[in-house]
């Protein structure tokens, strides 16, 4: 066989090769979800980014999980405020009060930039603080306490302290935790069997669902993989959002009517860090299985200065939701490149089943 003719065959199945490997995966499927009355949780710099985005669509969301976060606009825009006031609160650097949290969302609120502080009103909040936490200290935890007490019904907040938890989700469906008191990834920790993802969940929908079902042990389900690049304005990069989120879809979900809940991974956790071991071994798809309840996963990643085809300089080693402004100031209100993004995750997953 001449080398022209060997050519001819193999460049047309590089081709092929090469495109199979750079074909994008689809987006999400419209699967008649409520987009009302969703509920959303997270951990870390993904407490912040839950807290964020419940006060943002307030008038959208009915409950908030948060483990080892914080109060809304805590840092206001400045990494080193990030840093003390928000993490390691010390001497003046403290968390705000929730009189001066009040007045924050009063502020932004009549410019616009987020709904009527009143929506949160009816609203739940769970909350989780380690005793063990060497990342985000439990002062900071009971200043969000403290403002929830503000504004809600003693029996609408639910503050778990876990003394010897470290910085983590707690979890009981992971195959390979990591010990109760450690801060270290992937940041799943196994603390006797507390349930953090279950007891949110149950705490959360416990007015639209009464008692949930138990979860099950091997989910009626599809984690699929979706394509977020449709959802974020201008270049993805520049929002520190990776190129592919997950959905846990149970099957009865498939025909429409289900609720859902965006959980939100902490910093060095995004898929691009640890794979789908948060996707997978946090514990909400048996939970969600049982109740007809779709968990979106939406990903961030990670960013070191300028990146190929943007101009910007974005600075997000550690792949953290952003809640101290990398991404711009207006990261904590409608118009952030985060919360805009997965606000339209959310109603792509609302459109309707195509038939």
């Amino acid at each position: 066989m001449s080398l022209r003719s060997l050519l001819s065959r193999l460049v047309p199945a590089t081709l092929l090769l090469s495109a199979g490997l750079v074909q994008a995966v689809p987006p999400l499927p419209g699967l008649g979800a409520k987009t009302s009355e969703i509920t959303v949780s997270g951990i870390s710099s993904g407490g912040y980014m839950a807290v964020q985005f419940q006060t943002v669509h307030s008038g959208m969301v009915r409950g908030v999980g948060v483990l080892a976060g914080g109060p809304y606009y805590c840092a206001e825009g400045s990494v080193s405020r990030a840093l003390a006031n928000c993490m390691e609160p010390a001497g003046k650097e403290v968390p705000p009060t929730a009189d001066a949290i009040a007045q924050t969302l009063k502020q932004f609120a009549d410019a616009g930039r987020i709904d009527a502080p009143g929506k949160l009103r009816d609203d739940r909040a769970w909350l989780l603080s380690g005793g063990q936490d060497k990342t985000v200290a439990p002062a900071v935890m009971d200043a969000l306490d403290a403002f929830y007490r503000s504004i809600l019904p003693a029996d609408a907040v639910r503050y778990v302290k876990v003394p010897n938890a470290g910085h983590a989700m707690l979890s009981v469906a992971d195959p390979k935790p990591n010990a109760c008191n450690t801060s270290s990834p992937p940041f799943i920790n196994r603390c006797e069997n507390l349930d953090a993802a279950g007891e949110l969940l149950s705490f959360l929908l416990a007015p639209v669902q009464g008692e949930l079902k138990p979860p099950t042990l091997q989910p009626a389900g599809d984690i699929i993989t979706f394509d977020q690049r449709p959802y974020i304005q201008g270049i993805p990069t520049d929002s520190s959002l990776g190129h592919e989120g997950y959905a846990f879809v149970p099957t009865a979900c498939r025909a429409g009517g289900c609720r859902i809940h965006v959980a939100f991974h902490g910093c060095r956790q995004s898929a691009s860090e640890i794979g789908r071991r948060f996707v997978e071994g946090a514990g909400y798809n048996g939970w969600a299985a049982s109740n007809r309840l779709i968990v979106l996963y939406p990903q961030t990643t990670t960013r070191y200065g300028f990146a190929w085809g943007s101009f910007r300089w974005i600075y997000n080693p550690k792949g953290c939701w952003d809640w101290w402004g990398y991404t711009g100031a207006d990261y904590a209100t409608r118009d952030g490149l985060q919360i805009r993004a997965v606000r339209a995750m959310i109603e792509a997953l609302g459109q309707p089943v195509k038939p």
